[in-house]
Order: C-alpha cells, then structure tokens, then sequence
C-alpha cells in the first residue's frame, strides 16, 4: 500500500532551500547551490540523490534525482588555478575565493504531486518548475512514499548523455538506505530493472554490480 505523502503548505515551500532553479526544460532543470554563510563551498547533493522544487503555476511540486553537479568560477574568463593551501589556509588568507565559485547540479524530473489531490504521478510533469524557484532536498518518508510504485526507473534509464547504469543504482542504493535495507523492496526494485533492459544484459550486469546489499 502506498504510503501518503507529507501534506505541503505555502509556509513548507518556503522552508530552507540549497539551490535555485536557473535553467529548465521538459525533462531536467539546472540549479545552482546558495552561497552559505561562513566561509565554506556550497553543499553539494549526492549523484543520485533525491530533490524537489516547485512549479507555481501548475500547484506542482516536482521530484527529480541528481545526476551531474560541477563547482566552476563565477567568470568564465578565467580558471581556478592551484594554490597548495588547506582549507583553513584558504580560509585565513584568501577568503575571496568562496565568492568567485558557483556549484550548479542537473536534476533528471521523474514524477510529481498536484498539492491540490495530493496523487503521485510517475512520469514527467505537464511544465518543469520555474527559473528562480527553490530547490529543497526530499525527506526520507517523501522518497520513500514517491518510491513505493517503480515506473520512475524507466525515466532515469531514458536521461540521455550521462551514465544511466551508475544513476539508476545510485538512486537504488540511496532509496534502499532509506528504507532502512528493506530487502523486498530491493528485490522489486531489482526485478523492474531486469524486465526494463531484457533486452540489454550489458547494461542490467552494470547496474546490478553497482547494487549493494
């Protein structure tokens, strides 16, 4: 049985948030990570990792899973370049850096949730979320309610132009921790992977090796 999802409220999509929405499209949006307060890089999500941000005008909240994050200088003129410092070095002695750099992530959109009915869907939304919409990492009960039915894994195994094998056991692996080991649920997870690349046992070998129990 499905389990219900956290009810969302103005005042939750407002909560703390690691990133902003800056590019999207149909599939995947682009969001670069807020600068912290201290001197320190932005927290960067995990590949594989679960997030959600949320599109306005359609009542949407959106889930998707990290696939490819970069840290890279704020002008694109000139490259970071190698100063053998620690980061407490850099800290004390140049401070600046941590304002020159940006972390961006790319996240695959695999479903979502009208907060009006409050129904999981597990295919792509009608419109991705808006630019400058905040970006907030799922809770444990939202992935592990969203990750009850497994339709998602079709969606991660179609991203093209990264490494579907690694992303879709990525995202396996981060569910089953979740989940406190649930084995019968890696079982199925396991099974709907070998039913979606019968085809392909090249590609099921892959993603199985990287599977740990």
């Amino acid at each position: 049985m499905r389990l219900p999802l956290p009810q969302f409220t103005t005042r939750s999509r407002q909560a703390s948030h690691i990133a902003e929405v800056i590019e999207t499209s149909t599939t995947e949006f682009l969001a670069q990570c807020l600068e912290p307060e201290d001197l320190s890089f932005p927290a960067m999500p995990p590949f594989g990792s679960w997030v959600k941000a949320y599109d306005e005008e359609a009542d949407n909240q959106i889930y998707g899973v990290v696939y490819h994050a970069t840290t890279s200088p704020l002008d694109s003129v000139h490259r970071a370049r190698a100063l053998g410092m620690s980061l407490d070095e850099l800290r004390e002695q140049q401070p600046q850096i941590f304002a020159m750099l940006k972390t961006e992530f790319r996240v695959a959109i695999v479903g979502f949730v009208p907060l009006a009915t409050q129904r999981t869907y597990q295919h792509l939304p009608p419109r991705p979320p808006q630019v400058h919409q905040a970006v907030h990492c799922c809770e444990p009960d939202e992935v592990i309610s969203f990750t009850e039915e497994l339709d998602w894994l079709r969606t991660l195994l179609q991203v093209s132009g990264v490494p579907t094998e690694s992303l879709a056991a990525a995202a396996i692996r981060e569910v089953y921790g979740l989940r406190d080991l649930d084995r019968d649920w890696l079982v199925r997870a396991g099974r709907t992977v070998s039913v979606l690349l019968k085809d392909d046992y090249d590609r099921l070998r892959m993603i199985l090796s990287q599977i740990h129990p």
